[in-house]
């Protein structure tokens, strides 16, 4: 669990793949409301 507005990052420091599953709460499911702080990869 993550609380809302809780700034979080994920990262597999391991050698074997890393299997996420994400599950959504509430009302409202959408991803327009992602507030990215750093991205790596580029991502908007």
């Amino acid at each position: 669990y993550i609380p809302l507005g809780t700034v979080h990052r994920l990262e597999n420091p391991g050698v074997i793949p890393l299997k996420l599953i994400e599950v959504q709460t509430g009302s409202y499911l959408g991803e327009d409301d992602i507030v990215r702080y750093n991205d790596e990869y580029g991502r908007e």
